[in-house]
């Protein structure tokens, strides 16, 4: 199945159970926060909502939240931004993952037949399906974070493309792995890689900034792995003190014109998540 374009990663009932668990309440203490009916946010989590802009507003205000992103999400509106001025050729390969996608991407000079493999999918059989053509080897494989929906796929990319380094964040269990720690950069040709170290959905996870320093003027790429995500955030497994605090460095540090490439769900950019994203404040 080749997905060329992802749906959002989550619905409002999703970014409200996230806001909750980073909140440490629960249900009935938002409904009377919020002044709704205790069913009628129960609906939401189950997908089932007709909120108003007034009372999303009184959602968002209730959980810190972003109003207008999540009004945004209720009225089933979430705005993205058109992809433009990366210095290489991005290609995301979107592969199922439950009711939604994984990703993983391919990152190349455009008149090159190898590139750097950011994550690897859950297995090879559905990375091979969205692998494009032209990309014939791989310069290196970088992991944001190990679980199994981004390096299913791993061992047998490398058979088939390699074979190449493999790097991930300190202390992910990756299998013969580089660890790549807070600050590190690799080079690959005029293409550099920057990690950022941002626990919080997993222990051990890394947001990666891709540049190419010759073309200074150029828009960064951010793979974003299971932090940010267009209109959402990643799950808070490990910390949510930790999350925050990486989220919060995403959008203090990156510029505007910044390409976001999250593990689930569409590209966007850190401007269009700085105006809309619930969790930017």
């Amino acid at each position: 199945m080749v997905i060329e374009r992802a749906p959002l990663e989550d619905e409002l009932g999703d970014v409200l159970e996230k806001a909750l668990r980073l909140a440490g309440g629960d249900e009935t203490a938002l409904a009377a926060r919020a002044g709704l009916d205790l069913a009628r946010i129960r609906d939401a989590m189950d997908y089932r909502h007709d909120f108003s802009a007034a009372e999303a507003g009184r959602l968002a205000a209730a959980l810190g939240l972003n109003e207008v992103g999540l009004a945004a999400l209720a009225g089933g509106h979430y705005p993205l931004p058109e992809i433009a001025g990366l210095p290489f050729c991005l290609y995301p390969l979107r592969m199922p993952h439950g009711v939604s996608v994984a990703n993983a991407y391919l990152v190349a000079d455009c008149a090159q037949s190898h590139g750097l493999l950011f994550d690897a999918g859950a297995d090879f059989a559905q990375l091979r399906r969205v692998w494009p053509k032209n990309l014939r080897r791989l310069d290196a494989v970088i992991i944001t974070h190990a679980e199994t929906e981004h390096v299913g796929g791993l061992a047998e990319a490398l058979a088939a493309f390699g074979p190449a380094p493999v790097y991930a964040p300190a202390g992910a269990v990756v299998a013969g792995a580089i660890a790549l720690g807070e600050g590190e950069c690799v080079q690959f040709g005029g293409t550099e890689v920057r990690a950022i170290s941002t626990p919080g959905h997993a222990a051990a996870h890394n947001c990666y900034v891709v540049t190419v320093p010759g073309v200074p003027s150029a828009a960064p790429l951010l793979v974003s792995g299971d932090l940010l995500f267009a209109g959402s955030v990643g799950g808070c497994y490990f910390s949510a003190p930790l999350l925050r605090a990486g989220l919060r460095r995403l959008f203090a540090e990156l510029p505007d014109v910044t390409v976001v490439a999250p593990g689930h769900g569409p590209l966007t950019t850190i401007k269009n998540e700085r105006a809309f994203n619930p969790f930017a404040l």
